[in-house]
């Protein structure tokens, strides 16, 4: 780069620096959201472009500010679970879309191309053949210990053929199929998860590993790190495969060199398309361990291994028009709708643009030039906008029910909502709380279901629901129903009839009140309706886990007009089932006021499920981590040294088995 003239480079400086601030702040707070609270502010392909830019701006200037994510490994983790810092620091990968330039890394060496899964990285610990510990990469320096939810994975072994200590470090995945799978069983739309990975980091960061174990998270090493008492091979395919020896499942790789690694990356490009685990680029590593170690790191970089990224196909079309989606809570989503295009073998016109402030940044109007692409070769979105007349603007007026709408600012995010409060998709949400599982449990109403019954006017307000059989010939005819379907239905609502109060007061859909705040307040209003309508906030806050926003939420429902006729209306058609409660603590409430920690292997009880409801029966409560409030801790292994164990210790609470807490409410009754 030619030198600048003395009185221009400070304005050079000045303009650089305040770019560079900019991009600082913008990288720095979606890494903290992607990382921290498993939320995307944008896509990775815009991410990479601002890291690069940044990474230039810095080469040109030669300042590099304390901040930014080109000199820091990561954030600090939020959690609850324990935390451990890592031996060393595990860095990310430096990165290319070139695989010229990928070829080039390489040399003349040897190395293995592999998948770069896209999950949750997780160091493994091994000792006398069975799992001792598992930490989570976290910010790269402290992770999070979640040995209890590995110990769930679908395909770890839980011995292997091998006494000295192990330590390995691998991908935990979720398969698009199981993903799939899980979001098919949430009728509710708007709950359903994102992708993969966001699924993956909360089902291993759970606090209960039954959560867990439902969601099917897989294991797969990519490095070995330490085997004691075994000499390591200077090659990390020859590890690689006497770690497939222990019974462990290793990242997909193939061996490449200067005259073929080219050929590979085509491969691996056309198996994407029929992958079942989730990837966001390929990985190559030297396989000579010395040489790779030879080449040390950079603050931010090892220099053994470089990653991937497939330069995304790109098409350019023309913007027809941004259609608004809403949603059963509100929210009303941007999708941009484009003149059909090939991308990666398929025909897309729809990508969505997720919130306002992202159709802002690309200033978009109809009629546009766009590029569009797809993420990860499989979700379709908008790369740039050519022409950027920015005349497309949030609608005024709701396209469900017509209401108004209002621009909402939360975190930096512009996004649009409707604000009638009786808006047709937000009905559909509150038919679908109602019926769910944990609510009123009546099954045979998908969230499909619900919408046509509403469009022909079979249901509008929740008691509706007790009269469908007016529209007997009705619902037998429709689509997707029978007669069979029908009998089962009005079977599931009758039996819905029949209620505990919690769920009732759960499924009427009260803001911020979730089923365990339900079962807290019907119990403390000895299983009340009327008590719990008639109670004040400050009533409602002396409840231990009731805090005033819930108790606000509660007494606001109450006092709407709209909810009251609700409930004249709902009421005469159930029955609540009377549980022996009693503020005095007698026998049936034997440990009212008692909090409980649960941890470990359950032997009494079928699972911790079970022994939490249990507890919850006899008016206990069971939180996921010990604190002053605990008053006990469930544990059969007493002697154990795991964090809740030290934790009881150190605050003075008694570490109890199962026999002991069976004796306890024996003792009691």
């Amino acid at each position: 780069m030619k030198s600048l003239p003395e009185e221009n480079r400070e304005e050079f400086i000045m303009d650089k620096q305040a770019r560079m601030k900019e991009l600082i702040e913008v990288l720095n707070k979606a890494s903290r959201a992607y990382y921290q609270e498993d939320r995307e502010v944008f896509s990775n392909k815009e991410y990479d472009e601002l890291y690069d830019e940044l990474q230039v701006l810095e080469k040109e200037t030669g300042i590099v500010m304390s901040q930014s994510p080109t000199q820091n490994v990561g954030y600090e983790v939020l959690s609850e679970l324990e935390k451990e810092t890592h031996e060393s620091p595990m860095l990310s990968l430096d990165k290319t879309k070139s695989p010229e330039a990928l070829r080039d890394w390489l040399g003349e060496r040897e190395g293995l191309l592999s998948w770069k899964m896209d999950g949750l990285t997780v160091v493994l610990t091994y000792r006398d053949g069975i799992l001792q510990k598992a930490v989570t990469r976290g910010n790269g320096v402290v992770g999070e210990v979640i040995t209890n939810n590995a110990r769930v994975f679908k395909n770890l072994p839980a011995k292997i053929p091998f006494a000295g200590e192990v330590v390995l470090r691998g991908e935990a995945v979720i398969k698009y199929s199981d993903f799939r799978k899980i979001n098919e069983g949430i009728e509710d739309v708007d709950a359903r998860y994102k992708n993969p990975r966001n699924l993956c980091s909360g089902s291993v960061r759970q606090l209960n590993n039954e959560v867990t174990d439902r969601r099917n998270v897989f294991f797969f090493a990519f490095a070995l790190v330490e085997a004691e008492g075994r000499e390591l091979e200077n090659s990390v395919e020859s590890n690689m495969l006497w770690v497939q020896d222990l019974g462990f499942e290793i990242v997909p790789y193939k061996r490449v060199t200067r005259e073929n690694i080219i050929g590979e990356i085509q491969q691996f490009s056309e198996k994407i398309v029929e992958n079942d685990f989730p990837s966001d680029g390929l990985v190559l590593i030297y396989d000579d361990i010395a040489y790779g170690n030879s080449l040390g790191r950079t603050a931010k970089f090892p220099r053994n291994a470089i990653a991937f990224k497939w330069a995304d196909e790109e098409a350019e079309t023309k913007l027809l028009h941004i259609e608004w989606s809403p949603s059963r809570t509100g929210l009303i989503n941007p999708i941009a709708v484009f003149e059909p295009v090939e991308l990666e073998g398929t025909t897309v016109s729809r990508a969505s643009l997720h919130n306002i402030s992202i159709m802002e940044g690309l200033e978009l109007g109809e009629n546009d030039h766009i590029k569009v692409y797809k993420a990860n070769m499989i979700i379709p979105q908008i790369a740039e906008n050519l022409t950027r007349s920015g005349t497309c603007s949030p609608i005024a007026h709701c396209p469900a029910c017509g209401g108004a709408t209002e621009v909402r600012i939360e975190n930096d995010v512009k996004t649009l909502y409707c604000v009638n409060p009786y808006c047709s998709a937000k009905k559909v949400k509150l038919f679908s709380h109602y019926v769910s599982r944990d609510a009123m449990d009546i099954e045979g109403l998908s969230e499909a279901t619900l919408m046509k019954m509403i469009e022909q006017g079979f249901l509008s307000e929740l008691n509706d629901l007790y009269t469908l059989e007016q529209y007997k010939e009705q619902i037998i005819a429709m689509d997707g129903f029978g007669e069979k379907s029908y009998n089962n239905l009005i079977q599931s609502i009758e039996k819905s009839r029949e209620t505990q109060l919690f769920r009732f007061v759960y499924g009427i859909g009260i803001l911020n009140v979730g089923s365990s705040n339900a079962k807290l307040l019907c119990r403390h209003f000895c299983n009340s309706l009327e008590n719990l309508r008639g109670a004040s906030v400050e009533e409602m806050t002396q409840i231990d886990g009731i805090g005033e926003v819930i108790a606000t939420s509660v007494r606001d429902y109450f006092d709407n007009i709209h909810n009251q006729k609700l409930l004249e209306k709902l009421l005469p058609y159930l029955h609540f089932e009377v549980e022996n409660i009693s503020a005095e603590g007698d026998s049936a409430q034997s440990l009212l006021d008692k909090t409980f920690v649960i941890t470990g292997t359950v032997e009494h009880f079928a699972n911790r499920k079970e022994l939490k409801e249990k507890i919850e029966s006899l008016g206990g409560k069971v939180t996921g981590s010990v604190s002053k409030k605990t008053d006990y801790l469930i544990n059969n292994d007493t002697m154990s040294s795991s964090s809740k164990n030290k934790k009881a210790k150190e605050l003075g609470i008694p570490v109890i088995t199962e026999e002991e807490f069976l004796s306890m409410i024996d003792n009691n009754q």
